[in-house]
């Protein structure tokens, strides 16, 4: 005689099977807090039960009718949590090869900040010609383009917006050095 695995439950004779509902009613408590017991946190334990029964509920006709439905279930969730286990596993043993420390990059220095207050008091005009010409490296031909302006006018925003900068920033300076 060969021993009978949860999967081969029998099927019941009578013609009353338990009720989805009656069944979620007195199982899902007991198995959320067995899977508690295995997961050691509450929310993940709740999920896989309700898991588990969202599975049976989609084959209930069936399930229904087994002598044991709670252990079909049981076992569905025990599947499931061991499923999660081993996922969570493979996904700290990928973290645990990676390189143990990242490149540490420092933040922007005073100066960058000051600049970038800086440009953020010029009118938009100004300061879009000085960032196209001076970080982006275009030609005044090239920004005039774009902006649909002429060379000229685009000259004069890049003129303004320097003078602009160098009063600001010689300002930030002598406040900060006051300080």
């Amino acid at each position: 005689m060969t021993p009978r695995s949860a999967l081969e439950t029998p099927i019941r004779a009578d013609a009353d099977p338990p009720s989805f509902d009656d069944v979620y009613a007195a199982a899902y408590a007991d198995l959320a807090v067995q899977l508690y017991a295995y997961f050691g946190d509450r929310q993940e334990a709740q999920d896989v039960a309700q898991e588990a029964f969202c599975r049976a509920l989609a084959r209930w006709n069936t399930i229904a009718r087994y002598d044991d439905p709670v252990a079909w279930i049981r076992r569905v969730a025990w599947n499931l949590a061991v499923s999660r286990w081993r996922r969570a596993r493979t996904a700290l043993n990928f973290l645990r090869r990676q390189r143990p420390d990242e490149p540490r990059t420092e933040g922007p220095g005073p100066e960058r900040v000051a600049l970038v207050a800086a440009l953020g008091t010029l009118p938009p005009a100004q300061r879009r010609a000085i960032v196209l010409h001076y970080l982006a490296d275009l030609p005044v031909a090239e920004i005039a383009l774009r902006e649909r302006v002429t060379e000229v006018t685009v000259r004069s925003h890049l003129h303004r917006g320097r003078a602009a900068l160098a009063a600001r920033l010689k300002s930030s300076e002598s406040h900060g050095g006051a300080s």
